[in-house]
């Protein structure tokens, strides 16, 4: 299944942590309509990022349990993209041509891969056009 959506992991760090309530309401609703339409995805690593932040750098961390409930519940039914070969070779091949960080070249990667059109993030331009993907900043004021 292919998804015109992809959602970086800055949208499920938003969702949980609440020091930004607009922020909160905004990604709150992304989830929710991605988990509901199926039109959007992550890749394995959001999963990895997202984890790691709720569990140890976020303000109120989510303890194992409370990790594992949102794991099987959030982001399990989104992932379309695995970690593989390939896609690290496609992450170097955007990083020397576009000039991204290794880490945002795969989330690129993983969102072409996916088939998607669109990725929401805040740690790039938004507006920006990248093969088929256009960037948007779900989060702008």
């Amino acid at each position: 299944m292919s998804a015109s959506t992809f959602l970086d992991t800055n949208v499920f760090v938003y969702q949980l942590e609440g020091a930004d309530r607009r922020k909160q309401r905004i990604a709150d609703a992304l989830v929710r309509d991605a988990l509901l339409t199926q039109d959007a995805c992550i890749s394995y690593q959001v999963v990895q990022e997202c984890l790691n932040v709720i569990t140890t750098k976020a303000r109120v961390p989510l303890t194992p349990a409370q990790a594992q409930s949102y794991l099987d519940a959030v982001l399990a039914p989104l992932v379309q993209v695995g970690a593989s070969t390939a896609l690290c070779r496609r992450a170097l091949d955007l990083r020397a041509r576009w000039q991204l960080s290794f880490y945002d070249a795969l989330i690129v990667a993983a969102a072409l891969t996916a088939g998607c059109r669109r990725l929401l993030t805040e740690d790039l331009q938004h507006g920006q056009q990248i093969e088929t993907l256009t960037v948007e900043n779900p989060f702008l004021a």
